[in-house]
C-alpha cells in the first residue's frame, strides 16, 4: 500500500492549511472559553483549501495568503474578539494588573454587546448599554439592588472606548453620555489619631510609609532592604501587585512619576530598624493582609473605617496644610498632572525639595513625639509657604520664630 503523501485526503485530494492568526476557543455549545485566571483560551485558526493535486494546493494557498479577502474582517469581529486582539498584541506592553482589570470588564461588562459584530454597533445601541449596564447589580449572586458605581462604567467604557476608537472611527462616541460621577466627600481622623492607634503594633511601619512618605500598597511591598534602602533613603523600583490570582513583581512602577525616592526620616529608620534581619522585604505582607490588619486595628480601637490607601489621601492633605508647592507634593506623591512634568530625577534633591521634605519631617516628628529644636531658616521659610522676600515677608518671618521660640519653650517646661 503507497505511503499517502504530507495534506493527502481519503479522496485522492491535497489540503493544504493557512495560518489566520488567532481565535478564542469555544466549548460544544458555542460558548467563548477561558482558564483558571479568566484569560480567553487562544487557538490558532486556519484557512483550508484543497485542490486535485499538490501543485495546484500549494499555487492555492500562496494565493491564500497573497490575498487580503480570505483574511476575516475586522468588523466581522464581536466585540469580545476584538478585545482579545487587541490584548494579545499589547500583553508585553501593557501591566498584568491593567490586564486582569480589563478580562474582568470583559466578563462581567456590557454583556449584550459583548458578542455583537463591530460592524452591526450603532449610538443609540451603545447609550441602551450604557443606560442597561447603569442598572447592573453591583454584587453577583446576593440580594441587593445597589447597582454599579459610575466610576464602574467609566472604566468599563473606557474599554469600549479603546475597541471602537481602533476600529469604529466612524462612530462619534461623545454622543453617548455616561452617568454622573458621584462627588464623596470623606472624613479621615487626623494623622494624630492615626499614629496613636498604629503605633506598637505590627502594622505601624507599613502604615507610617503611606501615611508619611505617601507610598502605595504595592510600592511598600516592593521595597527591598538589600536594593531600595540605602544611604539613608528609599528608592521606589520594584512593586509587587496581584493580577488574577498570581502575585507579580514589577520592575516597573504604574507611572513614570512614581519611580521615585524619599530621604528616610529618623523615626521611619528607627522602625526598619527593628525588621527582622533575615527577611529582605521590608514588609512582607501580601496586600490583602495590609488592608485587613489596618483595618481592623481601626475597628479595634473605635476609630471609623479608612482603606489602607486612604493613608495616601492624609499625607495629601498634610501637605496641602503645609502649603507644600504643587510641584514639590507631586514629586513626593508620584502624582501625574495633564501636564508633562521636568524629569524629577534631575532636581529631586535641590535646596527646596530640601525644604519641603524638613517642613513634613518636622511636622510627623512632632506626630510621632520628635521635637525639632530650631525653627526653619528663613529661606526654607520662604520657600515651603511660595513666598517672595521683602521687608514684610521678613517681619512676618521673625514673627513666626519668636512664636516657635515661646512654643519651644513652654513644652521644654512642661
Amino acid at each position: 500500500m503507497a505511503k499517502k503523501k504530507k495534506g493527502e485526503l481519503p479522496s485522492g485530494n491535497v489540503r493544504r492549511l493557512v495560518y489566520n492568526g488567532m481565535k478564542q476557543k469555544k466549548d460544544k455549545e458555542g460558548n467563548p472559553m477561558f482558564d483558571e485566571f479568566g484569560k480567553p483560551i487562544m487557538i490558532r485558526d486556519y484557512i483550508s483549501v484543497t485542490a486535485s493535486n499538490a501543485t495546484e494546493a500549494n499555487q492555492l494557498k500562496t494565493d491564500v495568503k497573497a490575498s487580503s479577502r480570505y483574511k476575516t474582517p475586522r468588523s466581522e469581529l464581536t466585540i469580545s474578539e476584538a478585545i482579545d486582539e487587541i490584548l494579545s498584541s499589547t500583553d508585553a506592553i501593557l501591566s498584568p494588573t491593567t490586564v486582569n482589570g480589563y478580562r474582568v470588564m470583559q466578563r462581567n461588562g456590557f454583556q449584550k454587546l459583548m458578542h455583537a459584530k463591530l460592524k452591526d454597533i450603532t449610538i443609540d445601541m451603545l447609550t441602551e448599554a450604557v443606560n442597561e449596564e447603569a442598572k447592573r447589580p453591583a454584587k453577583k449572586g446576593k440580594n441587593t439592588t445597589e447597582p454599579i458605581s459610575p466610576k464602574t462604567i467609566k472604566n468599563e467604557w473606557g474599554l469600549m472606548t479603546l475597541v471602537l476608537n481602533k476600529y469604529r472611527k466612524d462612530l462619534d462616541l461623545s454622543e453617548v453620555r455616561l452617568p454622573q460621577q458621584i462627588v464623596t466627600i470623606k472624613t479621615l481622623p487626623t494623622p494624630e489619631v492615626i499614629f496613636e492607634a498604629i503605633k506598637g503594633e505590627p502594622i505601624e511601619l507599613a502604615a507610617i510609609l503611606a501615611m508619611w512618605l505617601s507610598f502605595t500598597e504595592s510600592e511598600i511591598r516592593g521595597i527591598k532592604k538589600s536594593t531600595s534602602v540605602k544611604d539613608g533613603y528609599i528608592t521606589i523600583e520594584e512593586v509587587i501587585v496581584k493580577a488574577g490570582n498570581k502575585t507579580v513583581v514589577k520592575k516597573q512602577t504604574k507611572e513614570v512619576t512614581r519611580t521615585r525616592r524619599h530621604r528616610i526620616p529618623e523615626y521611619i529608620q528607627m522602625l526598619i530598624d527593628k525588621t527582622d534581619p533575615n527577611e529582605d522585604r521590608l514588609v512582607p505582607l501580601s496586600g490583602q493582609a495590609m488592608y485587613q490588619q489596618f483595618t481592623r486595628l481601626l475597628k479595634r480601637k473605635g476609630l471609623p473605617h479608612m482603606t489602607f490607601h486612604d493613608l495616601r489621601h492624609v499625607n495629601a492633605s498634610v501637605m496641602a496644610k503645609l502649603n507644600v508647592p504643587t510641584k514639590y507634593a507631586l514629586e513626593r506623591g508620584g502624582w501625574a498632572t495633564n501636564e508633562v512634568m521636568d524629569r524629577v530625577y534631575t532636581h529631586t534633591f535641590s535646596a527646596d525639595r530640601v525644604a519641603v521634605d524638613d517642613t513634613i519631617d518636622n511636622y510627623f516628628n512632632h506626630v510621632v513625639g520628635i521635637k525639632k529644636k530650631e525653627a526653619v531658616s528663613y529661606l526654607e521659610f520662604l520657600t515651603v509657604l511660595d513666598l517672595k522676600d521683602n521687608d514684610e515677608i521678613k517681619e512676618l518671618y521673625e514673627k513666626y520664630k519668636m512664636q516657635h521660640e515661646m512654643q519651644h519653650g513652654n513644652k521644654k517646661a512642661q
